[in-house]
């Protein structure tokens, strides 16, 4: 007995002592905060068609569920557009098979078609934002448009530049996405990577760390409207290209990240002639602050 209380008396002040310690160097050194992983991934639906123009959405559900996504930024989605993608809501209906929280942008948002003895949704075609963590909050910016909904249209201001704040463990993260002019003249591209960037440099009401911009780009990486936006964002390149899907020839589809966000990889996924592009997928690390 006398043993042991003894070793108590020296063994115990030693213990508190050296917790005390431990205690101190935690308080002047505080634990990195550990990164959180975030997959994301960026794909042109073309209305639910393939490569093929054959209108199938199963097809492209499983080729959406092969991504493994947390967030996926859409372009070309049909909401009770037309006859070609059935008159269905594709953004909700996608989000609800792959068990996903959704934000929609319309680029256009048309008066519905005449029908007898009821009233029919409005028809609409733009972006869309599919999201496993909740969307905190949704915004439809004006960028500069060329609309194809008329005969000799004028660069304008037009919606659909899409901005949904999702809650990813706790950090708001602020996601873009985006559909820029398709027509060889750059003029209307380079106005709207000026307007997309002066949008993205608004605070976010959340203090978001960081943000993604998704999207079809309609233009290669060396592009000179492009170059604006490498001043500030990283393209996220996988090496590949992404359009079109059977014989891929150039990389017009983009994941692009701001500071605060570290890329482990990025990688076009292999979803064969589900649409007319392939997507691109990327593993990131998002920073605590």
């Amino acid at each position: 007995m006398r043993i042991h209380l003894a070793l108590r008396r020296h063994v115990v002040p030693l213990l508190l002592a050296v917790g005390l310690v431990l205690t101190a160097s935690a308080t002047a050194h505080p634990a990195t905060p550990r990164p959180v992983p975030l997959r994301v991934a960026t794909y042109n639906i073309h209305a639910g068609a393939g490569e093929d123009e054959v209108f199938d959405l199963d097809r492209q559900v499983r080729a959406l569920r092969s991504l493994d996504a947390d967030v996926i930024g859409l372009q070309e989605v049909d909401v009770h557009w037309g006859e070609r993608s059935q008159w269905r809501d594709l953004a909700r209906e996608l989000a609800h098979r792959l068990g996903m929280h959704v934000a929609f942008a319309p680029i256009y948002s048309l008066d519905p078609e005449p029908a007898a003895g009821t009233t029919p949704p409005r028809r609409e075609f733009g972006v869309a934002v599919l999201s496993r963590h909740p969307v905190l909050r949704v915004r439809n910016h004006e960028i500069t448009r060329l609309s194809t909904q008329g005969e000799n249209p004028l660069p304008e201001p037009g919606p659909g530049f899409l901005q949904a704040t999702v809650a990813v463990r706790g950090i708001p993260l602020d996601v873009y996405a985006t559909h820029l002019d398709y027509r060889p003249d750059p003029a209307v591209r380079a106005a709207q990577v000026a307007d997309m960037l002066r949008v993205m440099d608004r605070p976010c009401p959340f203090r978001c760390p960081a943000h993604l911009l998704l999207g079809d780009f309609n233009a290669r990486p060396d592009a000179p409207e492009l170059t604006p936006l490498w001043a500030t964002l990283r393209d996220a390149d996988p090496g590949a290209p992404t359009f079109p899907a059977s014989a891929p020839d150039r990389r017009i589809d983009y994941v692009a990240t701001s500071a605060g966000i570290a890329l482990r990889r990025a990688w076009t996924a292999p979803t064969g002639i589900a649409s007319d592009h392939l997507p691109v997928v990327a593993d990131l690390h998002l920073t605590r602050r």
